[in-house]
């Protein structure tokens, strides 16, 4: 990451965004996602947020990313979707209208970030697992070094990254996977049902270079990191030999640890009594 540390964050906010995130959606003339694209089946929108951005600019500066990895869940009728069992206080805003952020924190440490699909009540939602840094990778960067001096809790690249320089791999390697990518766009609690096709909006997605969210890159499809049930669905897609692509890591089931060998310690059983 350059050495760039945590009393750099903002100093370096506003290096390489382009003015205001409206500002630079104008200059590279890309447009607001419209709401009816997220109102569909999740593998449907999935792989055509790849090529499309994913903007948010908050008081520190703008960074944003092209989306190139995501992974589509079905709600109730996905075994791997955390609304499989029905509407929480956590997931609720999957339940809600499409086009809204949910975001949900994992193994005690890290953000995830989903954009919810299908009509309100169907709670179908898109992860957005890997970008590639197109605005603000100096102020990304900063924050992903700030943030436990650089460690991440997220896979590494995939194979094509085995070729570059260490600048460019780190470089490539700063939203490739879903906590980091969370980290470089600051995304957290706080932007959890937020609505990013709100032109006025501070976390928007914009269309692709191309015709809005018909990427016209080669696409791969595949199954669903670490899912166990509903593995064998291929919903899993990304960009075809880009290097910010996440690698990819088939559920590892936990081992079970074996009975403890004989000592002479004593025991206490259940009911609470001692016995040798």
């Amino acid at each position: 990451m350059g050495g760039v540390g945590v009393t750099e964050v903002n100093r370096h906010a506003t290096d390489e965004a382009a003015g205001t995130l409206v500002q630079w959606r104008d200059a590279t003339r890309r447009g607001v996602m419209p709401r009816e694209f997220f109102d569909r089946p999740a593998p449907v929108v999935a792989p055509e947020l790849l090529g499309c951005v994913l903007a948010h600019q908050n008081e520190q500066g703008l960074v944003a990313v092209e989306i190139v990895e995501v992974e589509a869940y079905t709600g109730q009728t996905d075994p791997a979707s955390h609304a499989y069992r029905g509407r929480t206080a956590r997931n609720a805003v999957m339940f809600g209208p499409p086009g809204h952020v949910y975001v949900y924190f994992t193994y005690g440490m890290h953000f995830c970030m989903n954009l919810v699909c299908r009509p309100p009540g169907e709670a179908a939602a898109v992860l957005i697992r890997a970008g590639r840094v197109v605005a603000g990778t100096q102020l990304a960067a900063a924050r992903r070094s700030a943030a436990a001096n650089g460690a991440s809790g997220t896979s590494g690249t995939s194979g094509p990254s085995g070729s570059l320089s260490g600048s460019a791999r780190a470089a490539a390697r700063l939203a490739s996977g879903p906590a980091r990518l969370c980290r470089a766009l600051a995304i957290d609690r706080a932007q959890n049902g937020a609505d990013v096709c709100d032109p006025r909006g501070g976390l928007q997605v914009l269309t692709s270079a191309g015709s809005p969210g018909r990427p016209t890159m080669a696409v791969c499809s595949g199954p669903r990191v670490g899912v166990r049930a509903g593995a064998e669905a291929p919903w899993r897609f990304w960009i075809a030999e880009d290097t910010a692509v996440s690698a990819y890591r088939p559920h590892a089931p936990r081992r079970r640890a074996g009975p403890r060998p004989e000592t002479d310690v004593t025991r206490r059983p259940r009911d609470g009594s001692m016995q040798p």
